[in-house]
């Protein structure tokens, strides 16, 4: 069955939404307080460096590709979707602070650069917390695909088709590819995920989101489902 994702996107759009995630996001800051400043203290004994860090990520493309009137020069060139917008993320630090003097690189199971604190804080998923910062700052929601860096984002568009979709929504704190897949170590595994991102862009809904959260919080829990 096909889907027009921009139109089913824009129709499932409201206030609502936003409502929700101000709520809850305020909820979680302010329960999780005690255990943010516990996370901070054991990453400061653990290793050098900053509690949190920070990172671009690429955020909700606002611009639905090129225009259909334009000059000779678009004309008979493929239609593309932009690059979203640019926002800073944050999150608790998990690997050294040299982690990536060689450039920008996919985390792998069993990666030196990950601190003994930051092994437990990523298979636990509580190095994202600070992001509900980002949920509040609206440059994202609770439920969504994951953002990416604008390193990766140039190199799968090109590699990867329609990845691009998964920027018609705003990016999650967790989604459907977080709790089916996992985090990211190459390109196969973002074919994956970026099937089931656009499973969740044709099925959100208030039982799909629901399904998600118990899954995360699962994961938060007992680290069942993390990679």
């Amino acid at each position: 069955m096909a889907y027009d994702l921009e139109k089913l996107v824009d129709s499932r759009s409201t206030r609502l939404r936003r409502i929700v995630d101000i709520g809850l996001s305020s909820g979680a800051l302010g329960a999780l307080a005690p255990v943010m400043l516990l996370v901070a203290l054991a990453i400061k004994l653990d290793s050098p460096g900053p509690v949190f860090y920070s990172q671009d990520r690429i955020g909700i493309n606002r611009r639905r590709g090129e225009r259909r009137q334009g000059s000779r020069a678009a004309a008979g060139r493929r239609k593309i979707v932009n690059a979203g917008r640019p926002f800073r993320i944050h999150k608790f630090r998990t690997m050294r602070i040299d982690a990536e003097a060689a450039g920008p690189q996919w985390a792998r199971d069993g990666d030196p650069r990950v601190t003994r604190i930051g092994a437990i804080l990523r298979k636990t998923r509580l190095d994202e917390v600070p992001q509900f910062i980002n949920v509040l700052r609206g440059d994202m929601t609770l439920v969504g695909p994951r953002p990416e860096r604008p390193f990766f984002v140039d190199i799968l568009q090109a590699e990867i088709p329609n990845y691009s979709k998964r920027l018609l929504v705003k990016p999650g704190i967790t989604g459907l590819a977080q709790v089916n897949n996992g985090y990211d170590d190459s390109i196969e595994s973002v074919r994956h995920k970026v099937m089931w991102d656009l499973r969740y862009i044709r099925a959100q809904n208030a039982r799909a989101h629901l399904a998600i959260f118990l899954k995360t919080v699962r994961t938060v829990l007992t680290g069942e489902g993390a990679c």
